[in-house]
């Protein structure tokens, strides 16, 4: 059962996350936080085409679900029943186009599943995360954002990778991303009317991951359902009135005691952007995160 709980102040908030974060679980172990993984032996051991799922929250990042979602358009699944479970908000109109664009799109081996939260929910990424890995009937759930592209043969690459397998956690070993784009980058403009888009692969070069990181988590089905996402937690199951910072992909990794294994998995692609769409248009942290996000590139 989801620990949702009425939103506390941001500075209560922020309190209580890096309490947790740097105190916290150093002197507690994990499985107090969670419930009983299953053991190896008893987590399926699945062959032949499998059940994958696909999870992303999207706030105002319309122009990036374009691209992702026209993905599994025009790069379907061969050996998967691929489900695309997306979180998203009434409130933000242009995603709400996007998604009802998409959702008249038959393709095979495709089944869409949007899910509306309130705001306060949706901006608390474990809570929407928790209700999909307590609700999956797939083989493997992949945690995601919605600025990462599956691009052609990533899905049917992962099906071979993960076949007969009973660990917990894998990543993309390698990735492709484009340098940090501006909000004028005519890449970044493509929600102007729902459309299937695609990518020009030339504008990404190829770079190589060392652990499973918040858009990169792809959980076996049997673990996801029987611990859910950081659902203990009490922090990351607490409702918010501001989208809040992903600290919960670290405590995942914590409460499953790895950092994931690697694994090549073909057309993974992300868009780098300077300007996040989650953040209040001209606020102060809106700034401070771009001008971050500069010095980084």
């Amino acid at each position: 059962m989801t620990m949702t709980k009425t939103y506390a102040p941001r500075w209560s908030n922020k309190i209580e996350t890096h309490l947790f974060r740097l105190i916290i679980k150093r002197f507690l172990p994990a499985s107090f936080f969670r419930g009983s993984i299953p053991e190896k032996g008893e987590r399926q051991a699945k062959t032949g085409d499998l059940n994958i799922e696909i999870v992303s929250h999207c706030w105002q990042y319309s122009n990036m679900l374009a691209y992702q979602l026209s993905s599994f358009v025009n790069y379907p699944p061969v050996k998967a029943q691929l489900t695309v479970t997306v979180f998203y908000s009434t409130d933000d109109k242009k995603t709400v186009s996007i998604l009802n664009y998409f959702e008249q799109k038959s393709v095979n081996n495709v089944t869409w599943n949007f899910q509306t939260l309130e705001n306060k929910k949706l901006f608390r990424r474990g809570i929407g995360r928790n209700m999909a890995a307590r609700a999956t009937k797939s083989d493997w759930i992949w945690y995601t954002d919605c600025d990462i592209i599956f691009h052609e043969n990533c899905l049917d690459s992962l099906v071979e990778q993960v076949q007969g397998s009973q660990e917990i956690l894998y990543y993309p070993r390698q990735e492709r991303t484009t340098e940090m784009l501006e909000e004028s980058d005519q890449m970044l403009s493509k929600d102007s009317k729902p459309q299937i888009v695609d990518i020009n692969v030339e504008r990404f070069s190829l770079h190589s991951r060392n652990k499973a990181k918040g858009a990169f988590q792809i959980v076996h089905g049997d673990v996801a359902r029987s611990i859910g996402y950081c659902e203990k937690i009490r922090i990351f199951q607490t409702e918010s009135k501001h989208w809040r910072k992903t600290y919960e992909d670290t405590a995942f990794r914590w409460l499953v005691a790895s950092d994931g294994a690697p694994i090549d998995v073909d057309g993974v692609f992300q868009i780098r952007h300077v300007k996040k769409g989650r953040y209040t248009e001209q606020s102060s942290i809106d700034n401070v995160r771009s001008k971050i996000r500069r010095m980084q590139e």
